[in-house]
């Protein structure tokens, strides 16, 4: 179905200010259905005048709709249309006075939209709704009038519309105050009514100074915030929210006039208290995820440290080697953990955790050959973030083939690649690690392409490592091979979406 967008773009010659006034004309023009208790539908001229096509539509929630199909995108021809086009006619000057043809005889039927050069430039068309009288009909026929007026003026809505917040458009069911032009509320809804009530007003809402009454229910210490201030004067166009511990209400207000007198302004209050509650429910758990992730880093840092320290106490080689690996692939466990404690989530930057794991491979030589002269890291990770899942098998097998090149392989070079592939429906990440050491010992063909000589140090419990992680808890491949120049040649791969098989 076409948007309104394409419709005005292929459709009409509106200029881009005029669709941008539509666009903020649709965005609000729900509060009118509602207090015209009618249906609402746009017409704009196409752009060859033969005739109008709807390019929007909006029901009330105040009544029950008179439109029950889609009309949007419909076409009728001018000669069909004489009202439409008969109030495109209007004479701009009296528009601009929010004199609307036929409003002498009650709300009209069809009412012109004043564009930004100050000429009519669409109709809306109304269709009331069939029902019995009610009891807010006088009061919601003398607010439709005005805003009718003011959009046939061109001041609704207004041109430098705010932002709404994160809730929806605003609608009259929420709540609707009618303030006089001294700010004093002179029509509650009983919804705004009990809104107000939850919030602990005790008296009465009709009569109040509506941001005075707000102000006294903050229950804040300093200063009120001018924006609601503002909002609850209703003397700008915007959004407010006004809240105690009891509840908290989104206010927003419309000035009105007629002509270029003021008219007072609509508020309209819409009771948040339950959603801000689960809101600050979700804050309060994302904290306690945060501190969790803080706390197991912290404690793996310290598992980490402490091999580090018996690795120095023991006399043995083997035993020190041993105790010196543990700790540092506790590290790269601990390296996810600190980066999930800043941004907890079910997904994690490939390119932040290898970042870590260069860092800490940096500091492994340093710390081995007692200077600087360690191999460069190159580190290329075009690649967004990924599921937990799969960052954490992987990190540990990065450390390994990392720890592999600085420690056995008396690299100069070493080179880190991870890229997300395409194949077909299925996404797979590559990471690639690449050095330029003694690489596979000549002496040893039946190797083939399975194990490097920097890894028998430690009796190949590196590549065992990486070979369980990656194809057992990723269901990944492994594939380690002779670099085109000399060296090692590490290509993980796994799929992004991992499918973890049984063990038995």
């Amino acid at each position: 179905m076409s948007t309104w967008e394409t419709i005005a773009a292929d459709r009409t010659d509106l200029d881009q200010a005029d669709i941008e006034h539509v666009g903020r004309l649709i965005s609000s023009w729900g509060l009118i259905a509602d207090v015209s208790m009618a249906d609402l539908v746009l017409w704009l001229p196409t752009w060859n005048s033969t005739g109008f096509v709807a390019a929007a539509l909006v029901r009330p929630t105040t009544a029950s709709t008179s439109v029950p199909d889609d009309v949007v995108g419909q076409f009728v021809a001018r000669r069909s249309a004489r009202e439409f086009d008969q109030v495109l006619k209007t004479n701009p000057a009296a528009l601009g006075r929010g004199v609307i043809p036929g409003a002498e005889k009650g709300l009209p039927v069809v009412v012109p939209v004043l564009g930004m050069g100050r000429t009519p430039i669409a109709v809306i068309q109304r269709h009331p709704s069939t029902r019995a009288p009610g009891i807010f009909d006088e009061v919601y026929g003398e607010l439709a009038a005005t805003l009718l007026g003011m959009v046939a003026a061109g001041v609704f809505p207004p041109e430098r519309l705010p932002p709404l917040g994160a809730t929806d458009a605003p609608r009259v069911g929420d709540g609707l105050l009618r303030l006089g032009v001294d700010g004093r509320v002179v029509f509650a809804s009983p919804n705004a009514a009990s809104g107000f009530r939850r919030l602990g007003l005790a008296t009465d809402l009709v009569g109040a100074d509506l941001a005075r009454t707000a102000a006294r229910l903050v229950h804040r210490p300093g200063p009120v915030p001018e924006s609601l201030t503002l909002v609850a004067a209703g003397a700008i166009a915007g959004e407010a929210e006004l809240g105690n511990e009891s509840a908290t209400l989104v206010l927003r207000s419309w000035p009105l006039s007629t002509g270029h007198s003021a008219a007072g302004a609509i508020v309209l209050a819409r009771d948040v208290t339950d959603s801000r509650a689960k809101e600050r429910g979700l804050l309060s758990k994302d904290a306690a995820v945060r501190e969790v992730h803080h706390r197991v880093k912290n404690n793996l840092q310290t598992v980490s440290a402490l091999l580090r320290l018996q690795s120095r106490r023991v006399v043995a080689p083997e035993a020190q080697a041993a105790l010196a690996e543990a700790g540092r692939r506790v590290a790269a466990i601990a390296s996810v953990h600190d980066i999930l404690s800043v941004e907890p989530g079910d997904e994690i930057s490939v390119g932040d955790v290898l970042r870590r794991l260069v860092g800490l491979s940096a500091e492994l030589a340093a710390g081995l050959r007692g200077d600087q002269s360690g191999p460069q890291i190159a580190l290329d990770a075009d690649v967004g973030p990924i599921s937990t899942d799969v960052v954490g098998p992987l990190a540990m097998a990065v450390s390994e083939l990392l720890a592999n090149a600085v420690e056995h392989a008396d690299a100069t070079m070493i080179a880190v690649q991870a890229r997300a592939i395409e194949d077909g429906s299925r996404r797979r990440l590559r990471v690639e690690v690449v050095d330029d050491g003694t690489g596979f010992e000549p002496d040893s063909p039946e190797r083939g392409e399975q194990e490097s000589s920097h890894d028998s140090s430690t009796g190949g419990l590196g590549l065992t490592i990486v070979r369980m992680l990656i194809e057992e808890d990723l269901n990944g491949h492994v594939t380690i091979s002779r670099g085109e120049s000399g060296g090692t040649r590490a290509v993980l791969e796994v799929p992004l979406v991992p499918v973890k098989p049984a063990r038995g």
